[in-house]
């Protein structure tokens, strides 16, 4: 009987713990430091701390940033310019005027594609 008892108890405990595992979020995704367009790299860490990491993201045109996510985090854009993005809420082109900022309060992800006639360049703050 104890026997019995002994792999009752392992056998829901090893249950309990896959659903607990399969169950955790998972994020396939890369981050947007690891993300780039084509095998090159679109951003680079100016700063990072326990709190903070600061990225300067640069678009050529025609150069984009493969699909990829971003924790909360706040942006600016230092050079605007035109582009094509696609995110949860579908597909659009958008021109981005230089000094123009933005945030978002949670995990979010898109993929972008400069599609105007200059570089753009972003700075992105994402929280930790």
């Amino acid at each position: 009987m104890i026997s019995i008892l002994k792999k009752t108890t392992v056998y829901y405990l090893f249950c309990f713990c896959l659903v607990t595992i399969s169950c955790k979020p998972k994020n396939t995704l890369p981050d947007p430091l690891k993300a780039g367009w084509k095998g090159r790299a679109v951003c680079e860490v100016l700063e990072e701390n326990k709190e903070l990491r600061v990225l300067k993201c640069s678009f050529e045109p025609g150069v984009g940033h493969e699909k990829h996510y971003h924790n909360p985090h706040f942006g600016y854009s230092l050079a605007g310019g035109k582009f094509r993005i696609t995110d949860t809420t579908g597909t659009r082109v958008v021109d981005i005027p230089t000094g123009y900022n933005f945030n978002k309060d949670e995990r979010s992800s898109h993929e972008v594609l400069n599609i105007g006639e200059t570089t753009a360049v972003f700075l992105i703050m994402e929280y930790k």
